[in-house]
């Protein structure tokens, strides 16, 4: 993988890349690729957000949480307006409904729906996460872990599994 300047220095919400960047980019993408892309957005009725290990640890305290929500929303870390974080963060709270993409609300109870898992870690990295779609049945429509391995980068199951985090 060929890496640029624009890799190296990352524009984010939070005081450490791995914390921030990495998980908004890793709910963003599960929305996009596994919910919006293959047309299954609104059959959703509940996502189930949990982050692992290191990421659970210091989660709050480094905005993991705000994070992931906006990522869920579908926002970027270089292109959200952190002016905009407080009141996003403070419908999402107070309505308990989330905008899945920023096209899709649905119930999300942050107590319950965004879990941090301080003592149990995934497989391949202490940076994990693992996002699940629910439909009205309450049958899993997509699942799908991914690993904050530094720097704002993630990569999925399959490309931790091919051991591509060095």
């Amino acid at each position: 993988m060929a890496v640029s300047t624009f890799d190296l220095y990352k524009i984010g919400i939070g005081p450490s890349s791995s914390h921030t960047v990495g998980p908004m980019r890793a709910g963003a993408r599960f929305v996009r690729r596994w919910l919006e892309v293959p047309g299954r957005l609104d059959e959703v009725v509940r996502v189930r957000a949990e982050v692992f290990g290191s990421l659970a640890l210091t989660g709050r305290g480094h905005g993991t949480d705000k994070a992931v929500m906006m990522g869920l929303e579908g926002h970027m870390p270089n292109l959200i307006d952190p002016d905009l974080i407080p009141d996003a963060l403070a419908r999402i709270r107070g309505q308990r409904r989330i905008m899945l993409g920023g096209v899709r609300e649905i119930a999300f109870d942050e107590k319950s729906d965004l879990v941090m898992n301080k003592r149990q870690k995934l497989p391949f990295h202490t940076n994990g996460m693992r996002f699940t779609a629910y439909g009205g049945d309450g049958g899993v429509i997509a699942t799908r872990d991914y690993y904050s391995v530094g720097g704002g980068f993630v990569v999925n199951e399959d490309e931790a599994a091919e051991d591509r985090i060095v």
